[in-house]
């Protein structure tokens, strides 16, 4: 049961793919015998960082998400692992890999829970105000697992990205796609903050030997920053079209006093957002 449960948090279905049903009303594993010796190695230590590397080092797990035609007619569920599962990041995730991206992430381990901003007014609807005092310094900047849970009013941000209720248990988050969740990722301050330090981050990258333009290297260097992959062709180019697109906006705003870094963060936000405008001419 352990064991199908972290394959089904790195593929999105486990090897069994009723995870909250081993006995005779669920389904049979899609692939028995690499069950029992995957249980039988996590068995060996019991050690679960050992197991999440197995499996994460495998050949499996590095696939491409990629559809082949002859894949989507064969095996349209993916039941024989030909390619890698597309799947939305958890809740606290989102965060993390946010953070992560812009330099931000505070990496101290443990200790108690913390308070990130939040819009105002979010325990209006409460039958109690709940005290929420906006941490500052690195603690503002921990880890989305740190942050402090109130079961009647949750961190507004979690269950946007659906991460369950604290009132029962729960074997398999849903995963939805919402307009609010685009609405949180362009305009909710932590994510602002975020695209900011990222932005400064991109700002202080040097040029890169193979790209005789700087904002193209900087653009690369930010695209493998935020996704661990080079950009392609159309992506650099469409970057670079609304890098100078923002530039002159923002030029053009008699208040705005630093246009340049201005049109950066704007380039930050669309990386950060996972934006798929870039992908499609």
């Amino acid at each position: 049961v352990t064991v199908n449960r972290a394959w089904q948090a790195f593929f999105g279905t486990g090897l069994v793919p009723t995870e909250n049903d081993f006995g005779t009303q669920g389904d049979p594993p899609t692939h028995p015998e690499l069950l029992d010796w995957l249980a039988s190695e996590f068995m060996a230590d019991w050690s679960l960082k050992r197991l999440h590397r197995l499996i994460v080092t495998s050949a499996t797990y590095r696939q491409a998400s990629h559809m082949q035609p002859e894949l989507r007619e064969r095996d349209p569920t993916n039941k024989l692992l030909a390619r890698q599962s597309r799947l939305r990041l958890e809740a606290e995730l989102v965060r993390d890999v946010c953070l992560s991206a812009s330099g931000l992430l505070t990496r101290h381990l443990g200790g108690p829970g913390v308070n990130p901003p939040q819009p105002e007014g979010i325990y209006i609807v409460t039958q109690q105000k709940k005290p929420w005092a906006e941490s500052t310094g690195l603690d503002r900047y921990r880890r989305g697992m740190y942050t402090y849970f109130w079961r009647s009013s949750p961190y507004p941000m979690l269950p946007t990205f659906d991460a369950p209720d604290a009132n029962g248990t729960c074997t398999r988050r849903n995963r939805s796609n919402t307009p609010l969740q685009a609405l949180t990722l362009a305009n909710d301050r932590s994510f602002h903050e975020f695209a900011v330090g990222l932005a400064d981050r991109i700002m202080s990258f040097g040029p890169l030997p193979s790209v005789s333009d700087s904002d193209d290297a900087r653009l690369w260097q930010a695209v493998e920053l935020c996704y661990s992959r080079a950009p392609s062709d159309l992506e650099l180019r469409k970057l670079r079209e609304f890098l100078n697109a923002q530039r002159t906006a923002f030029a053009a705003d008699p208040k705005d006093k630093d246009p340049t870094k201005s049109a950066w963060v704007a380039v930050a936000r669309v990386l950060l957002n996972l934006d798929e405008f870039i992908t499609r001419e």
